[in-house]
């Protein structure tokens, strides 16, 4: 926080994603509100997440050839202008029925692709706020914003919701964005040279996940963040259903649950922006994983509040975690001139995936019911988690092999 473009970037993050959080609470909602469809509410996760599967590339390419500064102010910008448009139609009424959510998840799908540009270009363009020595606690502070906002939205959302309607919800998020905007534009940031952009994108992608895939520890902490986007977080997708029809609750159940896990995840970012030793990094990994698919085994089968709420705490410490942590050792050890394309791969292995993941939930609810769905995914993350440990614990040992070899033959 020694930084004033990072103090100016988190005051007008905090208050942009406190919106952000609202209008997805809101979404998820009034979508289920509209058709009372689970299928639909994994097509609405489907439709926000998949263009970062597919443009995420692109923004990595703008983000290591053009002002990162600059690509973040336009991102955030345009997600403003998307949020007025869908207040206007939600207040209006022109949102109802199956028609108004299919526009639901449209404006979905349009945010969707602005985020495809916007997380690469703003995961690289910390590092021009803070220096790469206080990178590891912008990351995990910069995590702790986004799951302070996380706590704090949805609740809001909740009691908006019940009180006001989704419509307000949205107004206010669109609101919120003046604040990032008018905080970006008051940076000062240093002119740094961008290598020309003297090959195709379709190049420059290979590069970043040639780099990636060939770095082991890359590799292997982005393939485990692959099955946590790809099945642990869909445990989102299923809130509305858990709220309304599993515990008999209302909006503000809902807001409530989704601010259970924000505690959660606001603590497991701040206990990882406290560290100050880095070492031992894959391990933290491979043990918040588990204890995120032990969490997700255990909700599939709860049916009290009370309980849902203390284990949506842990899976939010633990998944916030494990973001954060293989975050900062995949930024450590990356070349700056790669930055952002080695994070579009980043956002296309975990966030790409999750479209899918959230197709798949749909789909399994539908036919086996949520918790049965939640229950088949907590136990592939499980499997995932433990072949990640397994992995682990056998290349620790052959270093602490190899190190006890070369100290013997020194001796």
């Amino acid at each position: 926080m020694q930084h004033r473009n990072f103090q100016l970037f988190i005051a007008g993050q905090l208050t942009s994603l406190v919106g952000t959080w609202m209008q997805t609470t809101a979404q998820l909602w009034l979508v289920y509100r509209l058709t009372g469809s689970a299928a639909l509410l994994g097509i609405f996760g489907f439709a926000s997440q998949l263009p970062l599967l597919f443009l995420s590339w692109l923004g990595g390419y703008i983000g290591d050839h053009y002002n990162r500064h600059r690509g973040v102010i336009t991102t955030q910008s345009v997600s403003m202008v998307l949020a007025f448009v869908l207040a206007a139609l939600t207040l209006t009424g022109e949102i109802r029925g199956w028609r108004g959510a299919w526009v639901v998840i449209g404006i979905a799908f349009l945010l969707g692709v602005v985020n495809a540009f916007d997380v690469p270009i703003r995961q690289a363009f910390l590092v021009q706020m803070v220096g790469k020595e206080d990178l590891p606690n912008a990351i995990a502070l910069n995590s702790s914003i986004f799951n302070g906002a996380r706590v704090v939205g949805p609740a809001i959302a909740g009691f908006a919701i019940a009180w006001f309607g989704e419509g307000w919800c949205f107004f206010l998020n669109a609101l919120s964005f003046v604040a990032v905007i008018v905080a970006l534009l008051m940076m000062r940031i240093p002119k740094t040279e961008m290598k020309p952009a003297d090959e195709s994108p379709l190049k420059s992608l290979v590069q970043g996940f040639h780099f990636a895939m060939g770095d082991l520890p890359i590799r292997s902490t982005l393939l485990l963040l692959s099955v946590l986007g790809l099945f642990g977080l869909q445990y989102s997708v299923f809130m509305p259903i858990y709220a309304q029809d599993i515990l008999k609750g209302n909006a503000r159940t809902l807001g409530l649950l989704m601010s259970s896990a924000g505690v959660g995840a606001v603590l497991g970012a701040l206990h990882f922006a406290a560290r100050t030793n880095y070492k031992g990094l894959a391990r933290w990994i491979g043990a918040t994983s588990t204890t995120c698919a032990i969490g997700l085994l255990i909700f599939s089968g709860a049916k009290v509040f009370w309980l849902c709420a203390v284990v949506l705490f842990v899976v939010g410490f633990a998944t916030t975690s494990q973001m954060a942590a293989t975050n900062t050792l995949m930024q450590n050890r990356v070349p700056d001139e790669l930055r952002s394309r080695v994070m579009a791969v980043y956002a296309t292995m975990f966030m790409g995936v999750q479209p899918i993941g959230a197709l798949l939930a749909g789909g399994v609810a539908k036919r086996i019911g949520a918790p049965h769905a939640l229950s088949v995914f907590g136990s592939l993350v499980l499997l995932g988690s433990l072949v990640f440990v397994s992995k682990v614990v056998a290349r620790t040992r052959q270093v602490q092999t190899a190190s006890q070899a070369q100290g013997s033959g020194t001796r």
